[in-house]
């Protein structure tokens, strides 16, 4: 079966809201079996929903639209969907009663016009909204089918959940396609496909990768006649990749690296430190994050200035002698955090978030240190964005810096 989102509303084109309900079914579709080929947005007009729904029509045997089911007469998805089908409306007794019957219970009258959205098509059956005012509709004709839900997240959802996805699974050919993701730090996009390359051409499972701003994703996707068998061909498939690519897989699916270098010390028991300079907190607003970071994370001091870095125990030798922007003082700030907070671990970041260059370092050179019970590591690189990404870059360095020393000996690189 292929699948096509349709999402209702001017606002989405002038970027007053973001689409989330198309991610989100985009998200459900796998688990039934449905192929999705095509979303699209189109706004409140009637012309131009009727166009872009015979184009729907014509190559998707389903289409799932969200939002125009509302009351207003810019809630035009029901009358876009009777024109392109050539059938009628028609107001049904006890959907109106229904509706009525709403509206008393919550001791309001009901407006007129809302009496809309009682309405059905031959073709059509109410899906019920028990959150909203706003029923959705359920079409079938010429073996396609059409599900209209509301634009509110909160009721969409809730009707997919009880109403559209059962009868989506009824339809279904029984297939299902199962995705995980492996998410890939210390190595980029290009380079990492090149290291799994032999794998890539896989027609099932298939894989593919994407650049994120928490590293590379490494989506393996199965199809089968369950879920079971297909996350069998994803876990012979993950395997191959992580002997491919070994400890610079951090995590999957839901993982984030803070939350798996958290997982990291406490399971060892250790705490955290840390300073920071030109991310201006963003590392410890990051560490925090995690659920369950009092346990493990003592705090973070932001020392912007010279002045903050030498009273929190940078020596004004090293910073005299070496600058601010360099691998000696980036290690004396991962000690004097450690020292300064009595933590097992000092992690610290300092280099030039730009836009201007600083004490003859570029905008964007960044150099991370760790002390870990005394044992130094620095990491150094510079970094061609703006002042948040290089905010970024510097503290998923830091935090996979981190990472790496954690690894139980055996396993690291």
């Amino acid at each position: 079966m292929k699948a096509e989102i349709l999402s209702v509303g001017t606002e989405l084109l002038l970027g007053q809201i973001v689409d989330t309900n198309a991610a989100f079914i985009a998200q459900q579709l796998p688990s039934l079996g449905i192929d999705l080929y095509w979303i699209s947005q189109v706004g409140d007009n009637q012309a131009r929903l009727v166009e872009v729904l015979r184009r729907a029509w014509s190559r998707s045997d389903v289409i799932i639209i969200t939002g125009g089911v509302g009351p207003t007469e810019d809630d035009l998805t029901r009358e876009s969907i009777a024109e392109l089908l050539g059938e009628q409306m028609a107001i049904i007794p006890e959907l109106e009663r229904e509706l009525r019957e709403k509206f008393a219970r919550l001791k309001s009258k009901m407006p007129e016009h809302n009496v809309k959205q009682a309405t059905l098509i031959p073709s059509a059956q109410a899906l019920a909204n028990p959150i909203g005012t706003a029923p959705g509709w359920w079409v079938e004709r010429d073996r396609k089918i059409i599900v209209a839900m509301p634009g509110v997240p909160a009721e969409m959802r809730r009707m997919w959940q009880e109403q559209a996805s059962p009868r989506l699974r009824a339809k279904s050919t029984g297939a299902v396609i199962v995705s995980r993701t492996l998410k890939v730090i210390g190595k980029g996009e290009s380079a990492a496909e090149d290291m799994v390359r032999s794998l890539v051409s896989s027609t099932n499972p298939t894989l593919a990768t994407y650049a994120k701003a928490d590293g590379v994703h490494l989506r393996v996707t199965a199809k089968a006649t369950n879920v079971d068998e297909a996350r069998q061909m994803i876990a012979e498939m993950e395997a191959s990749i992580r002997d491919i690519l070994g400890t610079y897989v951090y995590g999957v699916d839901d993982d984030t690296l803070e939350g798996v270098v958290g997982k990291l010390l406490a399971g060892a028991g250790l705490t955290l430190a840390t300073m920071e300079s030109c991310s201006g907190g963003y590392l410890a607003n990051t560490i925090t994050e995690a659920p369950g970071a009092s346990r493990y994370f003592k705090g973070g001091m932001i020392a912007y200035s010279t002045e903050a870095k030498i009273k929190w125990g940078v020596s004004d030798e090293i910073v005299a002698r070496y600058g601010t922007v360099s691998a000696e003082v980036a290690q004396a700030m991962a000690t004097a955090a450690r020292e300064q907070l009595g933590a097992d671990i000092g992690l610290a970041i300092t280099g030039v978030a730009g836009p201007d260059e600083l004490e003859g370092k570029p905008a964007g050179t960044l150099l991370v240190a760790l002390d870990d019970r005394g044992s130094l590591q620095v990491s150094s690189g510079v970094h061609r964005a703006g002042r948040t990404d290089v905010k970024r870059i510097a503290t998923t360095r830091a935090l996979n810096l981190l990472r790496r020393a954690l690894l139980p000996a055996q396993t690291s690189e």
